[in-house]
């Protein structure tokens, strides 16, 4: 918290703030007068501390040796030292126990404190720095408050200099991103990051990750873990709690209180400790110059998805009209009014309530507009969040799962009228080499329109989803495959339904898209009233019809940019953008390949990866190898863990003269590996998904392995490899496919 200076502290000061007092009070009840609890104390008792002059410093942090004749200043500091939670450290004179991984660049704790920093004189581009905390444990939501600063010596870099910060769950093999920063910036900058109780015991996991620029340097000055949301905030301490001014010209939001008087205005007492030293954010009206010039006070951005109470306490005094409202925005810059006050005057500090839904990344914003110079102030104190609504509401009630469906068991919640035609059918392919199975697993369901059966000239297949809330923005993904057509331009086409007005609003279609491949489409929306999402297929002309097919439908709130982050696993490797913690003993033209579209050679390898259909998968490439030739593809060493674990990929094994793929596991200790699943021969000509539980409580790596075949038509491909703890959920379901002669190779099951 702020120490105000010694000469500010002759008034009684009111503490409701530190319950761990109790144990300074017991030693020293001489230095306090209990008072009864007030609003905002609940059940912990209060005290007000009895300033003492004296002027000499305190230095020990034990009890034991503290004196009655302990000027305030040091009672302060006792009470911030006590209330110093586990995990949290300010680097001044150690690093409470945080520790820098020996296998990776060094953090280095600065010699006249203050920080710990990355040691980069030796770094080289893309080289590491970890720092983890030791092991933590909270059941109740946590916010991390981190002061940070990356400096670098150009402004722009392809590849910037970063610095990340993960949770390491216990029992888990890989980390979770919690945050990620890129930007330099020449002042120390705060993060502020909510953490969702767990039962599990965890660790914060640092990593600075040098970028192009080698002069770049990565600093964290405080790491602070406090029980509690990270929107909360009574502004006593400097960093405000991570709440920025949205600077105006004219009219700012200012730290009001400490005794200090800055303003023509005559300002409160805080509302925290009812004291003129107590501090709060306030706006004042002297410096306008324009009708309805703004203030705004800007939260942190919530990190995680939350809902409930958002109170707060202001004191508004006008002479002429003021608006105070509260605003939600989110990553869009789109905003949403909450709250707005009345007209009424509040010389009091006032509780203001308001029900708060915040299923993606969203920022509070506190804003003020006066008309005049004349128009008074507003002062704002003591934000906290309730996960309970204010109201008697039970809570927000939509699930997107329900406008989701993989086509799997039935149709979900989709449906459709066949006023048009036969519509959309649900299908299955057997694993076969000329025709493209389902896109979830490769062996199961999706839905196909203007098939043979259904194709005429106009038709239209329409296939509606649930009624999705109004006022929230969402994001919508999809697969499709076209085949067939001339033209591919509207075969498909995304349009919203607004139920309310009985209006289609066309928000995508196809124009382009490799024919034959399952490619991702991702559209963000938001409507201000209850809609639906509507896929329509059209045949255009006898001429020119085609098949289209469609395949696990995703909805979830937010920015599709914003939801791939916050939905991402932590043991995921796409290939997107590198080989992620994959590496090989030797790189030549035998190896594993990153590649995107089709393999060079005909008639064998995929034409597109799994993740997008116009991304990146790694594949070996037959033609540079000779019968029997392996490449490895090996992972960092992973974190043994009890019980079972679940690995699942996608695999591609197509043409006449394809090899082998395996999966083996090697224990650290062991000179052997061991098999944990083959597939031997050309298997299909689409992706097909692979599962592997397997049991290993030590440090291990998984090794792919491809065996080149006796022909050149012999790539094998793999992409999407994800590990998760625990048993695979659809384990019971494998069975192993290959292709061959069958009668019915271009048989579809309806």
């Amino acid at each position: 918290m702020t120490i105000a200076p010694m000469e500010n502290l002759s008034s009684p000061f009111l503490f409701c703030k530190f319950p761990k007092l109790h144990e300074l009070y017991s030693a020293f009840p001489s230095l306090f007068l209990s008072i009864p609890a007030r609003s905002g104390c609940g059940d912990e008792l209060c005290y007000k501390l009895q300033c003492l002059r004296n002027t000499e410093p305190w230095s020990s942090p034990s009890l034991s040796s503290f004196e009655p004749r302990t000027s305030c200043v040091a009672v302060l500091l006792f009470a911030g030292a006590v209330e110093l939670s586990a995990g949290s450290c300010a680097f001044e004179d150690s690093t409470c126990g945080y520790e820098s991984d020996d296998g990776f660049l060094p953090w280095i704790l600065n010699e006249e404190g203050h920080y710990i920093s990355v040691d980069t004189s030796w770094g080289t581009h893309d080289e590491k720095a970890v720092l983890t905390s030791p092991e933590l444990h909270s059941e109740e939501w946590s916010c991390i408050r981190l002061i940070y600063q990356i400096a670098t010596a150009s402004e722009t870099s392809f590849d910037p200099t970063r610095l990340n910060l993960y949770l390491r769950l216990q029992g888990e093999s890989f980390d979770h991103l919690l945050w990620s920063a890129k930007e330099p910036s020449d002042s120390w900058l705060i993060a502020s990051l909510d953490l969702r109780n767990t039962t599990k015991k965890y660790k914060i996991v640092l990593e600075g990750v040098l970028g192009q620029d080698n002069s770049a340097s990565i600093a964290v000055f405080e790491i602070k873990i406090t029980n509690g949301y990270c929107i909360e905030c009574d502004f006593e301490e400097n960093h405000l709690c991570g709440f920025m001014n949205q600077w105006n010209p004219n009219v700012n939001w200012f730290v009001g209180g400490g005794n200090v008087r800055n303003s023509q205005s005559i300002f409160p007492r805080d509302h925290t400790f009812n004291s003129e030293l107590g501090h709060y954010m306030y706006v004042d009206s002297i410096y306008v110059k324009h009708f309805q010039e703004v203030a705004q006070l800007v939260s942190p951005k919530t990190t995680t998805p939350m809902s409930g109470c958002l109170s707060f306490y202001y004191q508004l005094q006008q002479e002429s009209g003021i608006v105070f409202t509260l605003y939600m925005r989110d990553i869009n810059g789109f905003y949403e009014e909450i709250w707005k006050i009345d007209r009424t005057m509040n010389t009091d500090w006032s509780l203001a309530k308001v029900d708060f839904d915040a299923p993606y990344p969203m920022e509070v914003i506190f804003e003020v507009a006066f008309n005049s110079a004349k128009g008074g102030y507003v002062a704002l104190d003591d934000i906290s969040f309730s996960p309970n609504y204010c109201s008697n509401q039970t809570g927000f009630s939509f699930n997107p799962a329900e406008a989701s469906c993989n086509f799997e068991e039935d149709l979900c919640h989709f449906y459709q009228d066949h006023k048009d035609g036969p519509g959309w059918s649900r299908v299955k392919v057997k694993p076969n080499a000329y025709r493209t199975g389902d896109h979830t697993t490769g062996l199961g369901y999706y839905l196909l329109a203007n098939t043979q059966f259904t194709s005429q000239p106009g038709y239209i297949g329409r296939l509606y989803g649930p009624s999705l809330p109004g006022n929230l923005q969402y994001c919508l993904r999809f697969y499709y495959a076209v085949y067939g057509f001339f033209k591919m331009s509207d075969t498909l086409a995304v349009y919203i339904f607004e139920e309310n007005h009985v209006v289609q609003e066309k928000i995508w279609s196809v124009l382009e898209s490799p024919k034959g491949v399952w490619t991702q489409a991702e559209i963000t929306f938001k409507k201000p009233m209850p809609c639906k999402v509507v896929f329509l297929s059209w045949c255009k002309s006898f001429w020119d019809c085609g098949l289209v097919a469609l395949d696990d439908i995703s909805m979830s709130l937010g920015s599709c940019q914003t939801t791939e982050m916050w939905s991402s696993f932590p043991g995921e490797c796409t290939f997107e953008k590198d080989e992620c913690a994959f590496t090989q003993e030797r790189r030549n033209r035998s190896s594993w390949h990153r590649r995107r579209g089709q393999t060079p050679t005909s008639y064998t390898g995929p034409k597109g990866d799994h993740t997008t259909g116009v991304g990146y998968y790694m594949y070996i490439e037959a033609s540079n190898m000779i019968y029997g030739q392996k490449a490895r593809l090996t992972s960092r060493s992973l974190r043994g863990i009890s019980g079972k674990q679940c690995l699942t990929f996608f695999y591609h094994m197509h043409g006449a003269g394809t090899g082998l793929l395996n999966v083996y596991v090697k224990k650290e200790g062991d000179s052997e590996e061991t098999l944990l699943w083959r597939r031997r021969g050309e298997q299909s000509i689409t992706w097909l998904r692979g599962l592997i539980e397997y049991e290993c409580d030590k440090y291990h790596q998984i090794i792919v392995e491809a065996v080149r075949g006796v022909s050149i038509r012999s790539d094998i491909a793999i992409d999407d490899i994800l590990f998760q703890a625990g048993p695979c959920i659809e384990m019971g379901e494998i069975t192993q496919h290959s292709s061959g002669d069958y009668d019915d190779l271009n048989e579809i099951e309806y």
